[in-house]
């Protein structure tokens, strides 16, 4: 705002500079023509009356030629303006020429002006020549002041434009900072609001209007961490009452005599609850229980590996010095199980890595799979989305295990990338921020 009426100002004090320029002109070229119609008028009528007119005074004179001189300084606008005024008085002349002079230290004008003053009139005083041809072809010709310096002019616009912006744009600037500041107060705690962690409410702060948008947030923030609140309570409630008929239908089918069956339905059991504890975990993934801690990614990453190999499962961790880094260890781990067991779910094994370059920490897992189709990468990522083309209802699980490791990873500032491997197979990688 203060920028655009800046200019705005600049603007409109050089369309203000430019017209009061050419009314300048305009009223110089006045008084000039004035004097000098009423010195011609005069000298005609003397000299129609047989009265003879001196040729050294400079007041007024006649000579047998012009005293103009070509050269760039004529002036046909006050030329112009004479002709017309002088046609105006019933005087017709054959030619008019005008030119401006310096002043000269002999002027005997200057006799009497104090030495300051006369060195600055020297220095930017002049004198207007005017020579008019009258029918005899004599030349009338007169001096008269002109002012050859107008530096003044530009320095009144800048002074002018300065005392303007002091007095808008100041008023302006102290009206927009007042404004910005509750504003911006506003915005940071729009991006840091997380719902569930302690947070004071936002000052309520500058005009009306922005206090009332303040007392807005102020109030929404409060009903969203209710509503949260609300549906934690609600989960907790369904897991609860979901995890306790789960748990009597395992009791139950102990009393199975068939084996096969009996096993059938423990599985089906199993992967009822783990299907509940991952629908939970992505509900509840905005508001973790779990604090940031300081922990050795390295080290979390390889204690999962081992969860895995003590399971008989075929996963190999590269070694990697210490990573010290602050996250949510427990989802962090979580996140990583998921890729490993995606990757022992289609390939049999899987490979671990973890490296770090000076801005960013990456955990790569990497198998021997049927990869993925590369315009299906970002599809996989979607809650409930399974490719049936290379893996199929049987590996099971129900397409919640990706989904849920991108809302981890993202939760800690980072991503997951999928791309296939020379040869075959898919790498997920995990990168972190440092």
């Amino acid at each position: 705002m203060a920028l655009l009426i800046a200019l705005a100002l600049f603007f409109a004090q050089a369309i203000n500079f430019t017209l009061f320029l050419q009314e300048r002109r305009q009223a110089r070229i006045e008084q000039a023509t004035g004097p000098a119609v009423a010195r011609i008028v005069d000298a005609e009528e003397r000299i129609a009356a047989g009265r003879l007119l001196s040729t050294n005074n400079r007041r007024m004179r006649v000579v047998a030629a012009s005293p103009i001189r070509i050269d760039d300084t004529r002036r046909p606008e006050i030329e112009v303006a004479l002709r017309t005024a002088l046609h105006d008085v019933g005087i017709t002349p054959r030619q008019i020429e005008t030119q401006v002079i310096p002043l000269s230290p002999n002027n005997p004008r200057l006799r009497f002006v104090r030495r300051d003053r006369l060195e600055r009139m020297l220095r930017d005083g002049g004198e207007l020549v005017i020579a008019v041809e009258r029918s005899d072809h004599r030349w009338l010709a007169l001096n008269l002041p002109w002012s050859r310096n107008e530096n003044w002019l530009l320095w009144r616009l800048v002074a002018q434009t300065l005392i303007l912006y002091a007095i808008v744009l100041i008023p302006l600037l102290w009206a927009g900072r007042r404004i910005s500041r509750p504003l911006q107060s506003l915005a940071h705690a729009a991006r840091s609001f997380v719902p569930g962690e302690v947070d004071v409410p936002v000052v309520e702060g500058g005009p009306q209007d922005v206090r009332d948008t303040i007392v807005a947030f102020n109030a929404l923030r409060l009903r969203v961490t209710a509503m949260l609140d609300e549906k934690d309570r609600m989960l907790g409630a369904i897991g609860h009452d979901l995890r306790t008929p789960l748990a009597a239908l395992r009791v139950r089918i102990e009393s199975v005599e068939d084996d096969t069956d009996r096993e059938k339905m423990a599985e089906t059991i199993a992967e009822m609850n783990s299907t509940l504890d991952d629908i939970l975990s992505l509900a509840r993934l905005g508001r973790p229980s779990e604090p940031p801690t300081e922990v050795d990614l390295a080290a979390l990453v390889d204690a999962v590996v081992e969860d895995f190999r003590d399971l008989g499962n075929d996963v190999v961790f590269e070694e990697a010095a210490r990573l010290r880094m602050r996250l949510r260890p427990g989802l962090m781990r979580r996140a990583v199980r998921n890729l490993i067991e995606n990757a022992i779910k289609y390939a049999g094994s899987a490979e671990v890595m973890v490296t770090e370059t000076a801005r960013t920490v990456e955990i790569a897992v990497c198998d021997r799979g049927p990869g993925i189709p590369r315009d299906r990468f970002e599809d996989v990522f979607d809650a409930f989305t399974r490719l049936e083309t290379s893996r199929n209802r049987e590996t099971g699980g129900i397409g919640l295990g990706l989904a849920l490791a991108r809302s981890i990873v993202r939760d800690a500032g980072g991503n997951i990338t999928l791309e296939n491997r020379d040869g075959g197979g898919l790498v997920a990688r995990i990168t972190l921020p440092r």
